[in-house]
């Protein structure tokens, strides 16, 4: 979630290979079931030393010392992290000064959990919140460990829009996101671009019902 909200890849694949976009049924709004659904996350935290720490979200290491202070992150973004209390961070994205991602994490007394509060916050002034519980499975002790989610709740609704495209293809867009994704029934492959999230047993709805 540090990086972007999950995007819907499943579902674009399903679409694509039911049927051409003319005589496709699933064109329209759509809405994730979220109690029927899975976005599984990992992030790995390795402490450096002197408070400094890599932190990995999945687009690749970032390595910071944990004071607070906006310092240089991937993909011309910036990255802090502060200690607010011995089992409590958090952390924040931002671009060009404008806050992007702010997350909460609360260390469980065993150690054993970490649970995240995610909020993205986008241009238009929405905000998508997202809360995670994380199992350590490895080694390590407070907040460094590889932490991979066993329970993902999403508090906003997810919607996508399915249209026509070109005639053969299809235009997905995500409205968490903001953004738009067109693919041509071509069989060929298409970027995705990265996500830190890959969702699985993803069902939808119509975003009417």
């Amino acid at each position: 979630m540090l990086k972007r909200a999950s995007s819907l890849v499943l579902l674009a694949l399903l679409v694509v290979g039911m049927a051409s976009a003319a005589e496709n049924p699933f064109l329209g709004g759509w809405k994730l079931n979220s109690s029927m659904s899975r976005m599984p996350d990992e992030m790995k935290v390795e402490s450096k030393g002197a408070h400094k720490y890599s932190f990995d979200f999945g687009g690749g290491p970032e390595t910071i010392v944990a004071d607070g202070t906006d310092q240089a992150g991937n993909g011309g973004t910036t990255l802090s992290v502060k200690a607010e209390a011995s089992d409590t961070w958090i952390v924040e994205r931002k671009k060009d000064g404008r806050l992007l991602l702010r997350a909460t994490w609360k260390l469980s007394n065993d150690g054993k959990t970490l649970t995240g509060f995610y909020r993205q916050f986008s241009p238009d002034g929405s905000t998508v919140s997202m809360d995670y519980v994380y199992e350590r499975s490895d080694g390590g002790s407070g907040f460094a460990a590889d932490w991979k989610s066993i329970k993902e709740t999403m508090n906003t609704a997810y919607l996508l829009q399915v249209k026509a495209y070109q005639g053969d293809g299809l235009s997905l867009i995500f409205s968490a996101e903001q953004q738009t994704r067109n693919l041509k029934l071509d069989g060929k492959d298409y970027p995705k671009g990265r996500t830190q999230r890959e969702p699985t047993f993803v069902f939808l709805e119509p975003a009417s019902g």
